[in-house]
């Protein structure tokens, strides 16, 4: 107990000392033994390194896991040397969700068995996604995480050491400036030796600390890379998935016409259909009507357009009517188009102003 109150009071005698010797430098009152330009500037780079290698890995862990709970139960895990238990995600939870209410509504019917197919998708998605998350932790993360508590707590421990060094050495040039004795000036002059010494040899050993920030840049240079390469191939993953779940559900038969012919106006390609992306082709002519009724009963001239279900559509591409009931279309114009009983759902009837005639749905984006 007696060593303990002899080291905090020794501890709080160099604490006030250091204190009035930052007082006085800051006051211009004391020397201030300055660092050579050179290891001035490798302190400046390596504190620009610490700063945004914090803000990157922060930042990062954010991107890969957005919830701060989570971030929070991970960095206890860590610290208590444990193993992250394996979490389920979103895409995951979706594509089950789907999967059950697929169940629930009858897998046979063209809504579940969509719901399956797109839920199996989802499930790969939330697959991908997680080997992602994986391969970021352990390339990108992990290395810049050691950077921090590992190789950046040694640096700084030395700089301390280093400032320490400094301020002894100090005392020893005001010590030696402040001797009148002959016996008091050569003890002086020893002690600014050894701190002299002290100083310089810990100028150096921080020094091969901090031009050792070159390598960790190559190091991160490597491990920013391979993210890279990682979050490429995640997504170029995606991108797979999403057009293998295109291809299925072109595959399933169009239950639109039927749930159109019955709400009065067909459903026109949706804005983020391929065929309103730039740069699309227009698509194919629509095969004539061949259903007897419509052949037999609709002329375009005796059409009268209904009280309600009337609509606004815009054009998406040219269009060169095939015959005198079809109605020729200019891309990005506004018509007015609705459907009539017994007609083809691949079909609408247009009008602009006086003209009148059938439309290709595929042609158009419906707006109102």
């Amino acid at each position: 107990m007696d060593f303990n109150v002899k080291k905090l009071a020794s501890d709080a005698g160099v604490f006030f000392t250091r204190a009035v010797q930052y007082t006085e430098e800051k006051l211009g009152q004391a020397e201030k033994t300055e660092l050579d330009a050179h290891l001035e500037n490798l302190i400046a780079r390596a504190d620009c390194t610490k700063n945004w290698t914090e803000k990157i890995f922060r930042q990062t862990e954010v991107l890969l896991q957005p919830n701060p709970s989570a971030r929070i139960e991970e960095f206890f895990y860590e610290k208590l040397d444990r193993k992250i238990p394996s979490r389920t995600t979103n895409a995951e939870l979706l594509g089950q969700y789907m999967q059950d209410a697929a169940k629930e509504f009858g897998p046979g019917t063209p809504y579940g068995s969509t719901l399956i197919t797109v839920g199996e998708f989802q499930r790969r998605l939330g697959g991908a996604e997680r080997e992602f998350l994986h391969i970021s932790a352990i390339n990108f993360l992990t290395p810049l995480r050691n950077f921090l508590e590992g190789d950046w707590k040694t640096i700084s421990k030395e700089r301390r050491l280093l400032e320490n060094r400094r301020l002894d050495l100090d005392v020893c040039k005001a010590r030696l400036k402040k001797a009148k004795l002959a016996e008091a000036k050569s003890a002086a002059e020893h002690e600014l030796r050894v701190a002299q010494t002290e100083f310089d040899r810990q100028a150096e050993v921080t020094r091969l600390l901090l031009e050792g920030i070159s390598s960790t840049h190559v190091n991160h240079l490597r491990c920013l890379h391979e993210f890279v390469e990682a979050q490429a191939a995640y997504y170029a993953q995606c991108h797979k998935h999403m057009q293998d779940l295109q291809k299925e559900l072109s595959r399933f038969p169009n239950a639109f016409a039927v749930n159109a012919s019955t709400s009065g106006v067909s459903a026109g390609p949706s804005p983020l259909s391929p065929a309103t992306l730039p740069g699309a082709s227009p698509p194919g002519r629509p095969p004539n009507p061949s259903n007897a009724l419509e052949s037999s009963t609709l002329k375009i001239e005796e059409v009268k357009p209904p009280a309600t279900g009337t609509r606004k559509a815009k054009v998406l591409y040219d269009y060169d009517a095939a015959d005198t009931s079809e109605l020729s279309l200019l891309a990005d114009e506004l018509i007015t188009v609705y459907t009539v009983p017994g007609m083809d759902p691949d079909w609408l009837v247009g009008e602009r102003g006086n003209q009148k005639g059938k439309v290709p749905v595929t042609y158009l984006e419906l707006l109102s």
